[in-house]
């Protein structure tokens, strides 16, 4: 008889853990086991309790049942360090970089290579960033400041961070979130190469099909729950959708029929000077209309312009025929226009202040009276708007901080739609939320249109931009190079333009 394979042991595991907050369960009885060379990806739903799953293996939170194991050893996490010493290394969702240090200092921060006399090394970290970065396959100056930085370059320089860490285990959080196709391909260059040199990934993204041509693990959690942990092969999307969500998705693009009516957003000859050049467009009411393009083809820049967040220098933006005035949003409001950002927690919600204030803070006219704020209307206008869009929470005088990030875009989509906007523009309105909250947020966006409201909606997701837009808007390099009907837009076509091979300028 041959001999027995050998049992192989896990760099990393959970058994039978549970995690509360409160009367909120967050795990119950889930277990996990990261291998050395294998890309294991978690799977679920916001609020599933993915985020409290990385935080147990990266000693943020301690399990109040359960063990955590290192090599088959049970070990207590004190804390962060102490996962970090064991060799854990994570990149969360959400970019922590100090915006007045320099990028090689963000990456090297608290362990920076010193000279004599202790003083640090600053020649030495910008060559080990440098170092990172060309291993990346990234093209960024270690010496420049993060503060101004896209979000797919925070992305890029913490994970420069994690990988300086020589991590045995390497937990991703929606990585690749903001990141274009072939900072994608890039990355998941690295990432095999990682697992080539005995490295365990954990990879958390909503985009399953990255699940799929990355991982060969998948573990499937819901309400905090362990559902099932089985090979990526042999599984279909539809299998762990049904998994994650509990039913089958009825529709992730439930684009519905709509009346287009007048202009009710017109831009003309938009400039600013070194970031976007002569941009033209309309958005009619009833009319959702994508704008697509690659991470800094300056997508989000008109966005912010044409809200008054900045000013440009020629051009004309009107709502319903009425002329704006640049760098007003106040007016722009006034006007009906409302702006969900790119990035929800620096610029769309302030994270220690309650789900309800939050809500709240484009209303306080209609919650306050001479000047003092009115505790019922507030929840009450909170709470309303908290079921419309199926905020899932706890209290609504948590801080918004302590919700999933789904529910956290709920929050600022609630904050804006509760000024009745007449124009509605959303940037990346489901960048790292799971697939039954993206379907949720695309039939409110498409309910949105049939009421007559005008969607302008930038997203890096061709599917999304495919599946959801009248019409697709294309830019590259700060300019409109087409615009592409819905019945012959195609991923094909829109990365043409997107990438400067064809300039059918609208």
């Amino acid at each position: 008889m041959p001999d027995p394979v050998p049992e192989r042991t896990p760099v990393l595991a959970l058994e039978g853990v549970s995690k509360s907050f409160g009367a909120v369960r967050a795990l119950r009885d889930v277990s996990l086991a990261l291998y050395a060379g294998e890309a294991h990806a978690l799977a679920g739903e916001n609020g599933a309790g993915k985020s409290t799953l990385i935080k147990t293996l990266a000693g943020v939170h301690r399990p109040d049942a359960g063990t955590v194991l290192l090599d088959g050893v049970p070990v207590v996490m004190h804390g962060p360090a102490d996962a970090r010493d064991a060799g854990v290394a994570v990149i969360y969702q959400e970019p922590t970089l100090f915006p007045d240090l320099s990028v090689a200092e963000n990456i090297f921060v608290g362990r920076q290579p010193r000279r004599s006399l202790g003083r640090v090394d600053h020649r030495a970290v910008a060559t080990a960033a440098a170092a990172l970065f060309q291993r990346l396959g990234v093209d960024l100056d270690p010496g420049r400041p993060a503060r101004g930085l896209s979000i797919a370059d925070q992305q890029l320089v913490e994970i420069a961070k994690a990988l300086s860490f020589q991590a045995r285990v390497l937990i991703m959080d929606e990585p690749t979130a903001a990141l274009t196709g072939s900072e994608v391909a890039r990355l998941f260059g690295v990432v095999r190469a990682l697992r080539a040199g005995g490295t365990a990934v954990l990879f958390i993204s909503h985009r399953l099909e990255e699940v799929f041509a990355l991982c060969q693990q998948v573990t499937t959690l819901r309400d905090g729950a362990l559902i099932a942990s089985e090979p990526v092969a042999g599984l279909t999307e539809d299998d762990l959708v049904r998994r994650m969500v509990g039913r089958d998705l009825d529709e992730l693009y439930p684009k519905a029929h709509s009346d287009v009516g007048e202009v009710a957003l017109g831009v003309r000859r938009l400039t600013r000077e070194g970031v976007f050049t002569d941009v033209s467009f309309d958005v009619r009411h009833g009319e959702i209309v994508g704008l697509a393009g690659l991470v800094g083809a300056g997508r989000s820049e008109v966005a912010r312009a044409v809200f008054g967040v900045d000013r440009w220098d020629a051009g004309e933006v009107r709502v319903d025929g009425r002329p704006l005035r640049p760098g007003a949003p106040s007016l722009a409001m006034s006007a009906g226009l409302a702006l969900v950002p790119e990035d929800r927690r620096a610029q769309g919600l302030v994270m220690g202040m309650s789900v309800a204030r939050n809500i709240n803070l484009t209303g306080l006219g209609g919650t306050s009276r001479a000047g003092l704020m009115n505790r019922a209307a507030e929840r009450s206008r909170a709470a309303d708007w908290a079921v419309r869009l199926q905020v899932k929470y706890a209290r609504l005088a948590d801080a918004v901080g302590t919700l999933s990030g789904g529910n956290q875009q709920k929050v600022v989509l609630a904050k804006w739609l509760a000024t009745g906007p007449r124009v509605l523009i959303v940037d990346e309105p489901t960048r790292g939320i799971d697939v039954g909250t993206k379907a949720e947020v695309h039939r409110l966006l498409s309910r949105l249109a049939a009421d007559g409201v005008a969607v302008l909606m930038i997203s890096s997701d061709l599917p999304e931009i495919l599946g959801m837009a009248d019409r697709v808007l294309v830019m590259h390099e700060g300019r409109l190079v087409a615009e592409i009907p819905r019945a012959e837009a195609t991923e094909e076509s829109v990365m043409a333009a997107a990438t400067g091979r064809t300039r059918s300028a609208a």
